[in-house]
């Protein structure tokens, strides 16, 4: 049994969390995190800082902000609880906040909990590997809901990793070109971000080559595939060693 601790409760994807382990009989949700302490009704007592719990847990799973990041890092290595970092949209000074973390505890951070996403990772960079030298062009495309805060998202900067992975990280990632007039150079993975409505997820790598096109697709139509992932990762991680992990260490 994994006793966890979810951080960004009383959020939408901390509920769906909690929903999905409640049905799960390996793990137990001990206790919430969330400023907003008394937003919803919830089984498990809820904290509005990770310091402030005294509760006995195996991990924490976190569904928050990138703006509590930086707090719940310091009070996981405190309290050496192992931490599934979901929350994306961090700075580069946080991103080195995880890594100095990672020397003391086991965390697992993902632009995407998704397992269907992580899959298709390894299927992008290994299409990318014979299509980029073949003369294709890598485009992505990637649609989300209006209340998404971040863009792109964390995912399609995943997927643009995959492809670069391919080539040795020899391309530059391009997020704007609106303001230049030229054609497009050959070593660049372009990125574009669609909000609107309640989208839940939606990615689409494209290599566009000479006389031909290939898609890889993924659309995401429920969050509870993230919340299964984010289980999935909990379950992985508890009880490792020090260090930084990926989805893939739950393929």
């Amino acid at each position: 049994m994994i006793r966890m601790i979810i951080h960004g409760c009383n959020g939408v994807m901390g509920q769906k969390v909690a929903e999905m382990a409640a049905k799960d009989p390996m793990v137990e949700i001990v206790a919430g995190i969330d400023y907003n302490v008394n937003a919803r009704q919830n089984p498990f007592h809820v904290f509005a800082k990770l310091t402030e719990c005294d509760v006995e847990a195996d991990v924490v799973v976190d569904f928050s902000s990138a703006v509590a990041v930086d707090g719940l890092l310091d009070a996981c290595v405190e309290k050496k609880l192992p931490l599934v970092l979901c929350t994306t949209g961090l700075s580069d000074e946080q991103i080195n906040h995880v890594q100095e973390a990672a020397k003391v505890i086991p965390i697992l951070r993902s632009g995407n909990m998704s397992l269907g996403i992580n899959l298709l990772m390894k299927v992008v960079e290994e299409v990318a590997s014979v299509l980029l030298s073949a003369d294709f062009d890598p485009e992505i495309v990637e649609k989300h809901h209006r209340r998404k805060l971040d863009a792109p998202s964390g995912t399609a900067l995943m997927l643009a990793e995959a492809v670069n992975r391919a080539v040795d990280g020899s391309y530059d990632i391009c997020l704007d070109r609106h303001e230049r007039r030229m054609s497009r150079p050959k070593e660049e993975i372009g990125i574009q971000a669609v909000r609107g409505g309640t989208i839940v997820g939606e990615h689409e790598v494209i290599f566009a080559g000479p006389d031909e096109l290939i898609e890889i697709r993924h659309v995401a139509y429920s969050r509870a595939i993230f919340a299964n992932g984010a289980l999935q990762a909990a379950k992985a991680i508890a009880g490792r060693a020090a260090g930084l992990y990926d989805m893939q260490s739950v393929l």
